[in-house]
């Protein structure tokens, strides 16, 4: 009974109405807050950076008070310059705010060296899948004389012998120097 009394005080109720008007003004000042906080109804386009130079990148940025960072160096693409950006995030025509992070990833400046396998005494086909397969190109073949057929028995880059486990870049050429199958000295 003596809840119910209390529930119909005019102290219940002045406390009521005290704390609802608080919640709907601490409502209020806090959405004005965030509004001005959080730069509400701003947008910066972001720009296509794409085979920009890092230094180029970086003044297009800072003119529209964008900042960037560089996450990764993809493995090497032909078709974009050496240092330059080859992925963003956020992409290109997207919206954002003053002052946020663009990712970058950026060309190197050449492909990785790998290195050769041995792959020495072994037929032209094993060969030539082992050696695609791990990013090499095949280039011309010549043949000495030996007994072994279509058998690998060196391997050239650029005119120079090379020798298992040479470092050498990836996307290269490599001539196979074969065995004619009609015998000889190698």
């Amino acid at each position: 009974m003596l809840l119910i009394q209390y529930l119909k005080s005019k102290i219940f109720i002045r406390t009521l109405i005290t704390m609802l008007v608080s919640v709907v003004i601490g409502i209020f000042l806090l959405k004005m807050f965030l509004n001005f906080r959080t730069n509400h109804d701003q947008k910066i386009e972001v720009p296509d950076l794409a085979k920009m130079s890092l230094a180029d990148t970086q003044k297009t940025l800072e003119n529209l008070d964008l900042d960037f960072i560089v996450i990764d160096s993809t493995s090497y693409n032909p078709d974009y310059p050496p240092k330059s950006v080859i992925d963003q995030d956020p992409e290109a025509n997207d919206f954002v705010k003053e002052g946020r992070k663009i990712y970058l990833t950026l060309n190197p400046s050449s492909y990785r060296k790998i290195a050769i396998p041995n792959v020495l005494n072994k037929t032209k086909r094993q060969v030539e899948t082992h050696l695609k397969s791990i990013g090499f190109r095949i280039g011309e073949y010549y043949y000495i004389p030996d007994i072994g057929r279509n058998v690998v028995r060196k391997m050239k880059f650029k005119g120079k012998q090379v020798k298992p486990g040479d470092l050498i870049p990836k996307n290269s050429e490599i001539d196979l120097v074969l065995g004619d199958g009609r015998g000889g000295s190698k």
